[in-house]
């Protein structure tokens, strides 16, 4: 089992990704897609940084400069998640392994899994919002950032919605496990929901992206 003390931020890409592909259970999907997620903010704040202080993008500024400050929250946020994902998947392991002989030991057993399996819901959707709320700022960005970093900036877009819908798939999975319908029921809607705007906006990004031309200054 993956260290929990040890913070994938600080591993190279070699090492992260060598964890990734071993027969442990953690690092697994849900830190891969707030992994994709961190990469998609990156790129963000990449295009937001050649965006600024050029004349050419200088009436984008309060876009751009927006846009930077949401993306490096995001990065962060989202790296944050990959190791909670990590940890909860390790917690919901750790509880399906706990004795089940006797119907008092059976009992316990079953209260920690659905506790371990709402934890290994609720962090994989909130990865869906933080990338939710990151593809509305690429969005806002494309057509009002650099022209030249445009494939950047989708690729960023396609990202973002990549990690979405991965760990979009562990809150499903995780769901059934919870012991709780109303509680089941309730995310599912917003889920879908997440996911159906997040795959709309995405569309908005690839059209314009899709122009290679500017669009007028947001307005206030």
């Amino acid at each position: 089992m993956a260290d929990q003390q040890e913070k994938f931020q600080d591993l190279t890409l070699a090492e992260f990704t060598s964890k990734l592909a071993s027969a442990e259970p953690v690092p697994g999907g849900g830190s891969a897609s707030a992994i994709a997620g961190s990469l998609a903010a990156s790129l963000l704040a990449m295009v937001a940084r050649l965006s600024l202080d050029r004349p050419k993008y200088e009436p984008y500024r309060a876009t751009n400069e927006r846009a930077l400050q949401a993306a490096e929250t995001a990065r962060s946020r989202l790296m944050q998640l990959a190791d909670e994902d990590a940890v909860a998947y390790a917690a919901f392991s750790a509880a399906r392994k706990l004795p089940h002989e006797t119907p008092e030991q059976e009992a316990a057993r079953v209260s920690a899994t659905e506790a371990a399996a709402k934890a290994a819901s609720e962090i994989p959707l909130e990865c869906v919002r933080e990338c939710a709320r990151l593809l509305e700022e690429i969005e806002a960005a494309s057509g009002r950032s650099n022209l030249n970093a445009a494939s950047d900036l989708e690729v960023a877009g396609r990202l973002s919605a990549a990690a979405a819908h991965g760990a979009g798939a562990n809150v499903m999975i995780n769901l059934p496990m919870v012991g709780d319908e109303r509680y089941a029921g309730g995310t599912k809607v917003e889920l879908n929901e997440l996911l159906r705007d997040i795959d709309r906006t995405l569309a908005r990004v690839s059209q314009n992206v899709g122009r290679g031309t500017l669009r007028p200054v947001e307005n206030d």
